[in-house]
């Protein structure tokens, strides 16, 4: 071993008895750390990737994404498909950063009891949906889910959804007046077959009797349509190939 070497183990052995010089040496480097991790967020407006599809949820979506959480879904479903060969042949595409930016809280979760429901949108039938909710092992006969049948029952009561969407603005979520002004009506019009204009400024909202009860509007409609629509605002192939294109470019 040469003498340099023999020096710098030296050091270094004598930085590891040494609690103080370590703590002082170990506090240098976070510090350090931290500014090359944390000063760069200063100077630019978003860390996202804008992509195209991503529109805020719809009235009727986000009272049901309110159940959602209500009922501590989240707590066993995650909303958020890793990068890896398991998750995105048993899932879909990998989650991209886009596809939640407008999600507060996030989703994402730490636990699946039960599967990703990231792109569970258009993957199952209402009619489906209704059944898993109110006797989970009526179609999923390993499902330790609890059910959910109270919900085709209970009136959807969302408050006033202006309020909401007002609220939501402040935190970034591009809502405009119209949307705000609308919001009561629109919720109502969404569970209907005839949404208005709802489909102009919600690009690819979904409407329709969401629980097959047509003439009434239940906490059951609200939460099937928030489903429904995870994971279908995006054309995931073409995003992440636009993603790429951005990094590769520096753009």
């Amino acid at each position: 071993m040469s003498t340099e070497k023999k020096g710098f183990l030296a050091r270094h052995g004598q930085l590891e008895r040494n609690v103080t010089l370590l703590a002082v040496f170990a506090f240098i480097a976070v510090i350090f750390g931290g500014i090359i991790e944390i000063a760069p967020l200063f100077w630019i407006d978003n860390t996202i990737e804008k992509v195209k599809g991503v529109r805020p949820y719809t009235p009727l979506e986000q009272a049901g994404r309110d159940i959602y959480i209500r009922e501590g879904c989240y707590l066993c479903h995650s909303q958020m498909i890793r990068p890896f060969r398991d998750e995105v042949e048993r899932y879909g595409h990998y989650s991209l950063a886009a596809e939640s930016m407008y999600d507060h809280p996030f989703q994402w979760g730490s636990e699946r009891t039960g599967p990703d429901l990231a792109r569970v949108g258009g993957k199952y039938s209402d009619a489906w949906h209704v059944q898993h909710l109110s006797d989970p092992r009526s179609v999923v006969p390993e499902s330790i889910m609890p059910p959910y049948a109270f919900m085709r029952d209970r009136p959807l009561d969302a408050g006033d959804m202006r309020a909401e969407l007002k609220a939501l603005k402040i935190t970034g979520v591009p809502y405009t007046a119209d949307d705000i002004a609308k919001a009561n009506d629109d919720l109502k019009a969404q569970a209907t077959d005839t949404p208005g204009d709802l489909a102009i400024r919600y690009p690819k909202a979904q409407n329709r009797d969401f629980d097959g009860q047509p003439d009434r509007l239940t906490e059951m409609d609200a939460l099937i349509a928030y489903l429904q629509v995870l994971g279908t605002m995006v054309d995931v192939e073409s995003a992440a190939a636009q993603e790429q294109l951005a990094k590769e470019t520096g753009r």
